[in-house]
């Protein structure tokens, strides 16, 4: 808190002990920082400024290591699913030749959830086919028909500024 008199001599107040007031003047309170020089301000400034870079860095570390063990635990689990999803294929497919043993003999069953497998195994087959065909061959069209646009603006720029 600042006791104020006269403008010229304004100075802080603190309360000492027993509640007395002890006046400093501001001089005496000044930072050592004040005293410093520009240059030693800016290798300061540097020196802060470097530290505070290192800081973020090894903060981005500490955070990217913890996303990618998470990431690294999401995919196990994905693969886990995806195993267990391969083998109940084979169970639902045991239980179709199950199902239609009740029916029919297990041999004839079983014959016909072969084909049925081999006709969707065709199907995926054709499907795939055309998908890859479409994407055959592996060149980036457009960005090569956009360059050769490109390729003849700057002629026909070229042309006309030698004319």
């Amino acid at each position: 808190m600042l006791a104020r008199g006269n403008t010229a001599t304004d100075r802080p107040a603190e309360m000492g002990k027993g509640g007395r007031e002890v006046a400093q003047s501001v001089d005496a309170r000044r930072d050592p920082a004040d005293e410093r020089s520009t240059g030693e301000l800016v290798g300061q400034l540097s020196g802060q400024v470097s530290q505070l870079v290192r800081s973020e860095l090894k903060l981005a570390q500490i955070e990217l290591k913890a996303k990618t063990q998470k990431l690294g635990a999401g995919i196990g689990l994905f693969a886990g699913a995806g195993v267990i999803a391969f083998y109940s294929v084979g169970v639902l497919l045991a239980a179709a030749v199950l199902g239609l043993a009740v029916v029919l003999p297990a041999w004839a069953a079983a014959l016909i959830v072969f084909g049925v497998m081999l006709v969707v195994a065709a199907v995926l087959v054709l499907i795939g086919i055309r998908l890859v065909k479409r994407g055959s061959p592996p060149v980036p069209q457009q960005a090569i028909e956009g360059l050769k646009t490109d390729v003849s603006i700057l002629k026909n720029l070229k042309e006309r500024s030698d004319r």
